[in-house]
């Protein structure tokens, strides 16, 4: 593994670039050793990216399983809020979703794994003892979907405590739009925000309670495999 920067993204640390086509035994070690400095940004700015998760060709099988699925009408508008409060907004959020569940198409599964090994990785690096983990598919459309400013979890509740966004986008360019921007606790104080090109396969993970996010209008369709959430 080799940390470089990109032209695609600003603001952040660089991501953490890799060959592997599986997180072996070797591999896991691999990565808690190689990539210790970036896990540790989850304790001091709350993030880290990852660029090549999977590697390219496995990368665009995933897309192509993804796509399938948006164009099988199998993604449905999210909603916001949980229990009797939730109700569709587009002027809040304005993706479409699919959890996901082993079982799915083989490329979409593979990716379920690599990312559960990815947690265990996490979770023994940085001792967070992350358990349970869910996963969404998530589309926004063209014409400006977007999802505003918002916290995947909140201090103090028993919910999510990491959260991972994986991006499906081949040939992506800023006039697309659909970037992640992560609002970091200093920024408050004048630090910078940091935004996100959604480039196909390039992960975002960050602590769920501690940075807030949004997703920028999309003016093209924008693909990611969004969560994984763990509890």
């Amino acid at each position: 593994m080799a940390c470089r920067r990109t032209p695609e993204w600003t603001g952040l640390a660089e991501p953490v670039r890799t060959g592997l086509a599986e997180l072996t035994p070797t591999g896991f070690a691999e990565l808690r050793r190689t990539c210790y400095a970036e896990l540790r940004h989850l304790g001091s700015r709350g993030y880290f990216v990852w660029d090549g998760f999977l590697g390219q060709d496995r990368a665009l099988a995933v897309r192509a399983a993804a796509l399938a699925r948006v164009e099988a009408g199998s993604l449905k508008p999210a909603g916001i809020q949980r229990g009797s409060d939730h109700a569709l907004d587009t002027s809040v959020r304005g993706d479409h979703i699919e959890w996901m569940l082993p079982g799915a198409a083989p490329e979409l599964e593979a990716l379920w794994l690599r990312i559960q090994q990815l947690g265990d990785a996490v979770s023994a690096s940085a001792y967070l003892g992350l358990g349970r983990f869910d996963v969404q598919l998530a589309c926004y459309t063209a014409g400006g979907a977007h999802y505003a400013r918002h916290r995947d979890a909140f201090p103090g509740q028993a919910n999510r405590r990491l959260t991972a966004i994986w991006y499906a986008n081949a040939d992506w360019r800023p006039e697309h739009g659909g970037m992640l921007r992560l609002f970091p606790e200093e920024a408050s104080t004048g630090a910078a925000m940091e935004v996100v090109a959604p480039v196909l396969d390039r992960l975002v993970v960050f602590l769920s309670e501690r940075l807030a996010h949004e997703v920028l209008p999309a003016h093209a369709p924008s693909i990611g495999r969004t969560g994984p959430s763990w509890a």
